[in-house]
């Protein structure tokens, strides 16, 4: 664990006598939740649901658990419920994305490759928007997110057994779907 997250516990209890104190938490973990809104449901709502993830966790800061030293899994899981609300924008994002075979998120237009890489993400994007809610909530967790499985566990408030399960199937929906990709890129 990184040495900041050892102490967003205390970083948490402090800010309910000191409210002005939450904003280190932000400042740690926006930038990073940002990211991983933005891959799911575009830019253009990024900026107000990792907002809204921050505003809801300041309102409950009280109840966050001081046994769970890092804070992550637990603003994970209030974007995710975000997230969902936004779900018909997540999956008309990953729809668009097959169309055009552009993410302009993690691939700037000056770095854009030919044609195979292309097919493949559109792959990646048809692959995403097949899968189930729950199974693509938990991929994208543990993919984009970088979380272990305990934390998306956690973040979800999900048995371990179901990540493991739901992780196994979205990976193996995702692989054919690649594969695929990979062929109609080379045959095409």
């Amino acid at each position: 664990m990184e040495p900041d997250r050892a102490d967003d516990a205390a970083l948490i209890r402090r800010s309910e006598r000191e409210p002005e104190v939450f904003a280190d938490l932000f400042d740690r973990h926006a930038p990073a939740l940002r990211r991983y809104v933005a891959r799911r449901l575009g830019p253009s709502l990024a900026d107000d649901v990792v907002s809204d993830a921050f505003l809801a966790a300041f309102r409950r800061r009280h109840r966050y658990d001081p046994s769970q030293p890092d804070a992550r899994p637990w603003l994970y899981g209030i974007a995710a419920r975000l997230i969902k609300r936004h779900r018909r924008v997540e999956l008309r994002f990953y729809r668009a994305l097959v169309r055009t075979g552009v993410d302009e998120i993690t691939e700037p237009y000056a770095d854009r490759v030919d044609a195979r890489v292309s097919a493949q993400q559109a792959g990646l994007a048809r692959a995403l928007a097949e899968l189930s809610p729950g199974d693509r909530e938990v991929l994208l967790l543990v993919a984009w997110a970088d979380m272990s499985y305990e934390d998306v566990a956690h973040a979800l408030d999900i048995p371990i057994g179901t990540v493991r399960s739901r992780l196994h199937r979205a990976r193996a929906k995702t692989r054919q779907a690649l594969m695929a990709a990979r062929e109609e890129a080379f045959d095409g």
